[in-house]
């Protein structure tokens, strides 16, 4: 017999349910009827006009997620006005009384199914930097930083930061380089496989990206210093100190490069836009579009996109 999963899923793909709209709906249909006598009849949880799908609303999707473990707001109208809502409510009606007629249907399963789904579409929304011409470049930059922090938190074991912080720095470097001046490889390539003395070498300039500057990374400068190349370190503002006591306490003061990722993309704009203000959006822009081809090329999860808006 095919499972509770398998069902849901083939429906889900049938009905194209992986956007805002539609798993408001089921999310919030699937509560809606847990207690509800079969068959279901489509015309219970319509709108006296006809309209809407009744009992639709975004405080209950909230409530309803809040209970899984989600925060992120989903839909503020909770499908409720979304197009196509009426004709999926009919529609999973239809699959639900089915499923009925052959086994009972345990809505607890159904109701984690979808809410898993949820989980699933913010894991795979881009990040989004808004290029606010009100702050600097730097604040703006912290925007995406926060973002990617807040992802990493909802998803145990994944680094959403150091990936965005390494590409970011690629990208930056593919824009003032010649092509092929360096390798680029995925952030979950660790250096030593690939033969590698940091996560760049340009010559005989040597750039470690992290988030979590550490007593490996300096035995690492260390191997650069040895080898007759120049550490960089590039990281967050906040590690920024971290890094320096750790040079410092490793007898390495003066001959360790630490740089913050936010100061090294905001004279990199300046410079590019030659301090023209109507010109920063415009080179930020590129070294986006550069990340975002990085990211395709390099990493296997689309959520590690950038989308750019500008004000």
């Amino acid at each position: 017999m095919i499972s509770p999963e398998e069902r849901l899923k083939v429906f889900q793909a049938e009905n194209h349910i992986t956007t805002k709209g539609p798993l408001s709906l089921v999310v919030q249909f699937t509560r809606m009827v847990r207690d509800k006598a079969f068959p279901l009849n489509p015309d219970d949880f319509q709108t006296s006009s006809k309209g809407q799908v009744a009992g639709l609303g975004g405080a209950n999707l909230k409530k309803i997620l809040k209970e899984h473990g989600i925060t992120q707001q989903l839909s503020s109208e909770g499908g409720r006005t979304s197009r196509g809502s009426m004709g999926l409510m009919i529609k999973y009606v239809d699959f639900l009384n089915a499923w009925n007629a052959e086994e009972a249907v345990d809505f607890a399963i159904v109701e984690d199914f979808w809410a898993e789904q949820v989980r699933e579409y913010f894991r795979n929304q881009p990040f989004v930097l808004t290029a606010d011409t009100s702050k600097t470049i730097g604040a703006n930059l912290d925007d995406l930083f926060e973002q990617a922090k807040k992802r990493q938190k909802q998803n145990a074991g994944t680094q959403y930061l150091g990936t965005v912080l390494q590409h970011l720095v690629a990208a930056k470097l593919c824009l003032i380089l010649p092509e092929g001046s360096f390798e680029i490889h995925g952030a979950s390539v660790a250096d030593g496989p690939t033969d590698r003395n940091g996560d760049f070498v340009i010559g005989n300039t040597v750039i470690h990206c992290t988030t979590m500057p550490g007593a490996l990374l300096i035995e690492k400068c260390k191997a650069n210093l040895r080898a007759g190349c120049h550490p960089v370190i590039i990281t967050i503002f906040e590690r920024v100190h971290t890094a320096l006591n750790l040079a410092e306490d490793a007898g390495l003061a003066g001959r360790v490069e630490v740089w913050d990722i936010q100061q090294f993309l905001s004279a990199n704009i300046y410079e590019h836009s030659l301090f023209d203000e109507s010109k920063r959006n415009s080179t930020l822009s590129g070294i986006i579009d550069r990340y975002n081809k990085i990211v395709l090329e390099a990493e296997t999860d689309p959520s590690l996109r950038i989308e750019f808006e500008a004000r």
